[in-house]
């Protein structure tokens, strides 16, 4: 017998998106999201709130409500240029201030020009930074290798319609598909292509089999799916995560709850 994972509530894709600076235009690409029903992680910069063009310190925990709120250092500097010192600051101090506004644990990040080096994601994992987006678009539905180094589908002008029809019609055989956006809400206004985003989201929103998440939520799902602990002859699955997990035995759908034990029907 085989197991297939899938997403939580038996749901077969996954799309999220990711938007980097916090500039006033994230109010509109906001409503644009919550008017059908997508999820975005929103990374900040905490020294640059408040200053013109970009978002207030006030206003960020009920802007983003519904999304995620994640790390993008503290003045959008180029990190792997900083001392090990300031880059200590660089980081520690942008989760630090935006979880006190945010009033919730900020773990994600997004490398600002999307520089980064093994200096800097050993200075991520200290400060227990759980994930951190580059620009490096792969052009692929498939779950990252090294969270540390999350390589995105693709930016939002990457043809984005067209992979639209594409991950909506993914083969059966691609198993845990995710599409991955990522871009600033400033360059819809810049290029006055707002039509694209919202043209996405009525072409995606409402299907049955996506799950519509934030990267911080795909990431927890996806370490609490890789936590099963399967005895030996396959038998039993034990869940030690704070999470319910789904997936295919043979042909019928299995949830094993948070702190679960489950005997499964019949060996792998």
């Amino acid at each position: 017998m085989e197991i297939h994972f899938l997403y939580p509530n038996s749901k077969t894709k996954a799309l999220t998106l990711s938007y980097d600076d916090g500039q006033i235009y994230d109010r509109r690409l906001v409503d644009i999201l919550n008017k059908y029903g997508m999820k975005g992680t929103f990374h900040l910069n905490s020294g640059l709130l408040d200053q013109e063009g970009f978002v207030t310190a006030k206003e960020i925990k009920e802007l983003y409500r519904g999304h995620e709120i994640a790390c993008h250092g503290v003045r959008h500097n180029y990190l792997h240029h900083l001392p090990k010192e300031l880059l200590m600051h660089e980081l520690w101090d942008d989760r630090k201030r935006l979880e006190e506004l945010a009033e919730s644990i900020v773990v994600g990040m997004s490398y600002a020009f999307g520089e980064y080096s093994g200096e800097v994601v050993d200075c991520l994992s200290q400060i227990g930074i759980s994930y951190a987006r580059t620009v490096n678009s792969n052009n692929r539905f498939s779950i990252p290798v090294d969270f540390l180094r999350w390589e995105p589908t693709c930016h939002h002008n990457g043809g984005l319609l067209d992979k639209a029809e594409k991950f909506l019609n993914i083969p059966g055989y691609m198993k845990l598909p995710l599409f991955y956006i990522w871009g600033h809400s400033f360059e819809f206004e810049r290029e006055n292509n707002w039509d694209l985003i919202e043209n996405f989201c009525k072409t995606v929103s409402n299907q049955e089999d996506v799950w519509y998440v934030t990267n911080l939520d795909y990431y927890n799902y996806i370490m609490a799916m890789k936590r099963l602990v399967f005895s030996l002859d396959s038998t039993l699955v034990y869940n030690p995560s704070g999470l319910a997990v789904w997936f295919m035995c043979g042909e019928k759908v299995v949830t094993v709850q948070p702190g679960e034990t489950k005997r499964l029907e019949a060996s792998l």
